[in-house]
């Protein structure tokens, strides 16, 4: 049996989600509906009604709604809707989850998406989804679908959209399930033979880390590469705090540069963090740490507009940082390393950091780099982080399998000593 959820306010969407439920059934899955609304009546009956949902968050729906707060009861139905998804899904009964609405609608369904483990189907149709989606999907597998139109009704618009977001989440339902039937338990990043291995990389670091991967590979391990776009950044410290990495080569850290001077591509404060909490062997480099990524050109803030200026492509400049800047962002690597708890390893390329930062580039500035490494190396003296340098930039193929081979060293240190 094939289950797809249906989470949201079936007082102001009940028709709608009538209308999907229907659907659904036709396409040969059984649905489970979680009611998320508050204030008005459901328009068809729920599974799980909004009385436990609301419970689930551990309150009584009266109690919202006599304190008539619509942002407050929309977070507690959003803990509420959370603790129910990950209740079905471990018992079995959640193969895909699907959901339809506005930014309220939109807000308490991905919260409880963004909960699911990572390979089950997510799907959300919101009048959201053709802006900012950042903050719905966070770092998980949700799939946007734009509604074209505000979900009010069906009519000739809406009902492709809907109809196509009804096949796609029956489809992906019924994958999910046969994959875990076979496996006789949830699918789960990490069970696989092969220990897996996390890496980051930017263009402008993808020769020296594919290198580095190719080693890793040759080695034993599955790596997976997180590409230093800030969404990429957060991923990788959500997954490495989990505790499901053997090891860490974050070779690529330029969502840091662009935390400090204000990027489009931050990651935020806590990049660097996770694997160093959790105790995770980690070979760190200073990748891309040479550049900060803005916006288009005509988009670039005033106050860069005098730096050096390279247009990446039509939806990304970038300008070279500063000495000082570096100097900072040396003491800030060293600040994080200094506070890990696991085998620690910086790798420093020493004729430069990126493609542009390498011998000959338009961001080759020795200088600044020398302010990076002075400062890193100052803030890690009596640490137990390791600093080794290489006389190379960072994209030479040596340089990535030197580094991949420093990795393997600790995490069999490692587990000799468990």
């Amino acid at each position: 049996m094939t289950n797809v959820v249906l989470v949201g306010t079936l007082d102001t969407k009940g028709v709608e989600y009538g209308w999907l439920r229907e659907r659904l059934l036709r396409a040969g899955v059984e649905v489970i509906t979680v009611d998320t609304g508050i204030m008005g009546e459901p328009r068809i009956p729920a599974q799980v009604p909004r009385e436990a949902v609301a419970r689930a968050a551990g309150t009584e729906l009266a109690q919202l709604r006599a304190a008539a707060d619509r942002g407050a009861a929309v977070t507690t139905m959003a803990e509420g809707a959370e603790a129910t998804l990950l209740r079905l899904h471990a018992e079995g009964r959640l193969h895909g989850v699907l959901a339809i609405g506005g930014s309220g609608g939109t807000s308490i369904a991905t919260r409880a998406m963004r909960a699911l483990p990572l390979g089950v189907p997510k799907l959300m149709v919101s009048s959201m989804a053709s802006g900012d989606v950042a903050p719905y999907v966070g770092s998980a597998d949700i799939t946007m679908m734009y509604s074209v139109v505000d979900i009010a009704g069906i009519n000739s618009v809406s009902a492709p959209v809907l109809a196509n977001a009804v096949q796609a989440i029956a489809g992906m339902a019924k994958g999910y399930a046969r994959a875990s039937l076979r496996r006789r338990r949830p699918a789960r990043l990490g069970a696989g033979s092969r220990p897996l291995v996390a890496a980051s990389m930017a263009g402008v670091t993808t020769v020296g880390v594919d290198a580095a991967r190719e080693r890793l590979t040759e080695l034993g391990y599955e790596v997976l590469v997180f590409h230093a776009t800030g969404s990429g950044g957060r991923t990788l410290e959500k997954l490495a705090g989990q505790g499901i990495f053997a090891g860490v080569l974050d070779l690529t850290l330029s969502e840091l540069a662009d935390d400090l001077c204000g990027g489009i591509l931050t990651a935020g404060p806590d990049r660097l963090s996770a694997a160093g909490r959790a105790g995770v062997p980690q070979v760190v480099s200073l990748g891309a740490l040479d550049m900060v990524k803005f916006g288009p050109l005509e988009s670039l803030p005033e106050r860069v507009r005098y730096r050096r200026i390279r247009v990446h492509n039509p939806s990304i400049t970038v300008i070279r940082t500063t000495a000082a800047e570096s100097a900072e962002l040396g003491r800030r690597v060293a600040g994080k390393l200094r506070a890990a708890t696991g085998p620690t390893a910086v790798c420093v390329p020493l004729r430069g950091l990126s493609t542009l930062g390498a011998p000959g580039g338009p961001y080759h500035d020795p200088g600044a780099d020398r302010a990076m490494f002075t400062a890193l190396r100052d803030g890690l003296r009596g640490s137990a982080a390791r600093l080794h340098d290489y006389d190379t930039h960072i994209n030479d193929p040596s340089f990535g399998r030197a580094a991949a081979e420093r990795l393997h060293a600790l995490i069999g240190a490692e587990r000799a000593v468990a």
